[in-house]
């Protein structure tokens, strides 16, 4: 019998991407683990690797086709011993069918193991990632699983849609599946859904309405690819359901000036003479928030329906501004790197965004994040919190500017910083005690290093 292979879902929020490139041909011989295609989501471009051995006899979905929806036949594998022709020649009709009911045949190669700079995973998900996933399935009856631990699952017999996801946002993977045959991580038969998200607010104009009030012929229409689709979504659901509230400190930043120069002049350097580091601004300012949020415990946390997610490291994300959007990488246990090792760290993170080659697991998560408007001569301005963040930085540019000290007016350079909150989770006083600790540590470096 024919292998369909599905367009994967390759995060839990995808619903379409576009199928970017073929690496390998009708008539191609693939064995499990084989890199079979490119697929570009909304954030980046993953590799999609066989979970099955045969021989691709049709391909279903050209390279370069946008919007192709998940689960959708994107190729028709025959399997071992299998007629290539006939496979080929049935493919129309099993097409249907398997967007019906997805059959796994392809991975993600990227997930097919968890990160572990995230340490030991929990045997339940988070009261979050639990109510997500129910969510997703009561609104439109998808599970939130890997193709392999939905062919593991239909192999097994087990009821996926009963299974506790422990990847990220509830997804459904192979270890969860490996859980169940022994009775593990299984949700009660029967078990009611969580309530769905709150739904979204609908637009106060319509396109025609907006377009209506410009000439024609006056505007250029620019379709949403997307990356920009998903900002606008999930900014407009952190808007409407997390209460913000903002918190501003100026920070005399002399010493950190003095300290980065020298640190940079003593870097050692190779035989080209290139530094083995440089740091930036925004490096202080990333270790500094790390250690605030170390300081301030309560404050690094999640608000969840369930109870608040107090995390023991301090995962900072940075915005990134790539073409058509942002990303946030994320800078895991930054309270225990050097500012050398974040800095390269960034630095690998911010060229392989731009070009679209960030893992999922390097992009999603995190307790808290960094958005610097600093080097567009921003003074101060306020972010919109990430979820699952339950705080942000807003950095502006640094400045000479006047102050007075022991009654004198004198020059220092002072650099503005912004906290939002989430009310929920981080009440005014913590939010207060959050950005003392990170004025504290800004304004005397030494301090990041003892």
């Amino acid at each position: 019998m024919p292998i369909n292979i599905l367009m994967p879902a390759l995060s839990p929020t995808m619903e379409k991407g576009n199928l970017a490139k073929w690496l390998k041909k009708e008539g191609d011989k693939v064995k499990s683990g084989d890199i079979i295609a490119e697929i570009e989501t909304d954030k980046a471009t993953m590799e999609v690797e066989a979970v099955d051995e045969g021989t691709i006899a049709k391909i279903m979905v050209s390279e370069g086709t946008a919007d192709v929806p998940v689960n959708q036949v994107i190729a028709v594998l025959a399997g071992e011993g299998e007629d290539v022709r006939s496979a080929a020649a049935s493919a129309g009709n099993s097409a249907p069918a398997a967007a019906a009911k997805p059959q796994a045949a392809t991975a993600p190669k990227e997930q097919s193991a968890p990160p572990k700079s995230e340490g030991p995973k929990p045997t339940a998900p988070a009261p979050q990632a639990a109510a997500s996933q129910a969510a997703a399935q009561s609104s439109g009856g998808r599970v939130f699983a890997s193709p392999l631990a939905k062919r593991l699952a239909k192999e097994a017999g087990i009821d996926i849609s009963r299974v506790q996801g422990s990847g990220p946002h509830g997804r459904i993977i192979q270890r969860d599946v490996e859980g169940a045959k022994s009775g593990k991580g299984m949700k009660p038969a029967g078990a009611p859904a969580a309530a769905s998200a709150a739904p979204a607010i609908a637009p106060s104009m319509s396109d025609a309405q907006v377009r209506a009030l410009f000439e024609e012929g006056s505007y250029e229409v620019v379709p949403h690819d997307g990356m920009r689709r998903t900002i606008a979504q999930r900014l407009t659901q952190s808007m409407q359901t997390i209460p913000h509230f903002y918190l501003t400190m100026d920070c005399n930043i002399g010493k950190l000036l003095a300290a980065r120069e020298e640190i940079n002049a003593a870097a050692p350097k190779d035989k080209d003479g290139k530094p083995a580091y440089k740091l930036s601004v925004n490096d202080f300012v990333l270790k500094a928030l790390a250690l605030a949020l170390q300081r301030i415990p309560d404050a690094n946390v999640s608000w969840t329906e369930g109870g608040m997610l107090k995390h023991k490291h301090s995962d900072v994300g940075v915005a990134v501004a790539i073409p058509g959007g942002l990303i946030t990488p994320i800078i895991r246990h930054a309270e225990s790197k050097s500012l050398s090792a974040i800095s390269n760290e960034m630095k690998d993170f911010a060229a392989r965004a731009r070009s679209r080659k960030l893992k999922p697991n390097e992009y999603q998560g995190g307790t808290s994040a960094v958005s610097n408007l600093g080097m567009y001569g921003i003074k101060d301005f306020t972010a919109v919190i990430n979820p699952p963040h339950a705080t942000i930085l807003a950095v502006g540019a640094g400045e000479e500017r006047a102050i007075v000290r022991n009654g004198k007016i004198e020059a220092a350079h002072v650099m503005s910083v912004t906290l939002s909150c989430d009310h929920r989770a981080v009440d005014g006083a913590l939010g207060a005690e959050l950005i003392g600790a990170f004025k504290t540590l800004i304004e005397n470096p030494v301090m990041m290093v003892v």
